[in-house]
């Protein structure tokens, strides 16, 4: 249950809006490790593993880290563009006009992109 609790909250701090890249990144990487927890939780019990339910959350899951993968590639691919045109003529005009700021990238450390060692949650 604590678990389940500890991902629910981890998705709501990764879904809130009016976030920074590094607050995102924070909060991303939060639940990355809730879910990994989870899936561990889920392999000691293979009778959780085989009800309808869990394989229904499980599907969700996957399909809310493929949406923030999704969010992630996108936001960045727009802050590329974005540093682009602020070189380009005659964007760069009305950059130093209105003085735009360059933006950060969401960028996760090795540590926060790495798979999960599911045998090191279970060692005592």
């Amino acid at each position: 249950r604590g678990t389940l609790e500890d991902v629910m909250k981890a998705r709501s701090a990764a879904m809130a809006p009016g976030q920074g890249p590094a607050q995102q990144a924070a909060s991303e990487g939060m639940l990355t490790q809730a879910l990994g927890r989870l899936i561990a939780v889920a392999e000691a019990y293979p009778e959780l593993r085989a009800d309808a339910s869990f394989t229904h959350l499980l599907d969700r899951i996957s399909g809310l880290e493929d949406a923030i993968a999704d969010r992630r590639e996108f936001y960045n691919e727009s802050v590329n563009l974005y540093h682009v045109r602020r070189e380009r003529f005659p964007d760069n005009v009305v950059v130093s006009m209105f003085d735009f700021p360059p933006r950060a990238l969401l960028e996760f450390a090795a540590a926060e992109k790495a798979d999960v060692d599911l045998k090191a949650l279970f060692r005592p």
